[in-house]
Parts: structure tokens; C-alpha cells; sequence
């Protein structure tokens, strides 16, 4: 059973917006005693020289300045560690995630917290956890040759060691709206708490 949950939803839409309705029942489904809720339509600050500099600062060598840039980064990857599941929502835009949802990524994939670099190439460090990966589009078909939304986020997960990722598509609802929807809350009713 699901125990703690980490629900991100990254459309710009706060009303009327598919994939956040469909991470909401996500969310329900898995019945998880703790949810933390992270709203990107807030968006977070984009990597910046500042942040970048106090990131490959060794931890024991950063001024109090460079703690505090990475302040919002730690508490999110800390977010990320204290979870066994991850529901992402992820409308696609011009082909790929909202920017709001790659600035998230930006601020979690650090190099000695979520991954690391071993002579095997990269290792990621947050292990035994599992992903929902909620897509909606208008019309990039989930899975296809011009999907980079759900196919980066695999990627991405993968990269600091989520590998356990389920995908929901409401995708190509500019052909059944209707359909599509329908299809991903069939998919919803099978998954597993």
C-alpha cells in the first residue's frame, strides 16, 4: 500500500485543467495516508550562475549564501526521498513538459543527492519508489516519434533511480476528447494502490 505521496501537477490551467483533475483521482485511488502537494502553476526559479556555482561547491565549503540558493533545491529533493510514490501531471506543450515542470527537474537532479557517477556510468540514488506519469495533449498521440513529454520524464525519473513509472494518457484529445479521458480513468481504475 501506498504510504506517502508526492502529487505535482504542472499545467498552467488551475480550472478546467485535464490532467490535474486526472492526478487528483490518481491520488485518490492510491489512498496514501501522507500527500505533499507541489503546484508548479507557481513556477520555481530557473537555474541561475548563483545556483549553479553554490551546486558544485562541496557541501562543507558553501557560504551561508550559497546554502540558502540551494535552500528550495534540497527541501525539494528531500520531498523526493521522503516519498515511496511520485504522481506527476504533465500537459504537453509544444511537444514536451511545461517549463514550469523542467525547472522542477532542473532543481531535483543534483549529482551526490539524486544521482551519482560511478566508472559504470550514472547511478541514480532514489531507489524503490514508484511513478505515475499523468500526460494530457491535444494532439501528440503518448509513446509516438513526436511525444518528448512522457518519453524525457521516463528518462529523467530513471536518471536519479525511480524506474518503477506507469504512464496515464488522456492524449490526443483534439481527435476524442471524450475517448481519450475516458481511456486514462480505465487506466487509473487498474492501478494498484
Amino acid at each position: 500500500m501506498t504510504q506517502t505521496v508526492l502529487h505535482i501537477d504542472s499545467s498552467a490551467r488551475l480550472s478546467g485543467s485535464v490532467s490535474r483533475d486526472l492526478t487528483a483521482q490518481v491520488v485518490e485511488r492510491l489512498g496514501a495516508k501522507e500527500v505533499i502537494r507541489r503546484d508548479l502553476a507557481t513556477p520555481l526559479p530557473l537555474l541561475d550562475e548563483a545556483w549553479i556555482g553554490a551546486n558544485f561547491t562541496p557541501a562543507d565549503q558553501r557560504s551561508d549564501d550559497q546554502k540558502a540558493t540551494l535552500a528550495l533545491s534540497d527541501a525539494l529533493v528531500a520531498e523526493l526521498e521522503r516519498v515511496d510514490t511520485v504522481v506527476i501531471g504533465a500537459p504537453v506543450y509544444n511537444f514536451t513538459v511545461p517549463t514550469t515542470l523542467k525547472a522542477w527537474i532542473d532543481l531535483v537532479a543534483r549529482v551526490g543527492k539524486t544521482f551519482q557517477y560511478t566508472e559504470a556510468g550514472p547511478e541514480g540514488l532514489l531507489k524503490d519508489k514508484r511513478a505515475i506519469v499523468v500526460i494530457a495533449s491535444g494532439g501528440t498521440e503518448a509513446g509516438s516519434d513526436i511525444d518528448y513529454a512522457s518519453r524525457y520524464l521516463q528518462h529523467m525519473l530513471g536518471f536519479i533511480g525511480i524506474t518503477d513509472i506507469e504512464l496515464v494518457a488522456a492524449d490526443q484529445q483534439a481527435l476524442d476528447a471524450e475517448g481519450s479521458v475516458q481511456k486514462a480513468k480505465d487506466a487509473i481504475a487498474q492501478l494498484a494502490a
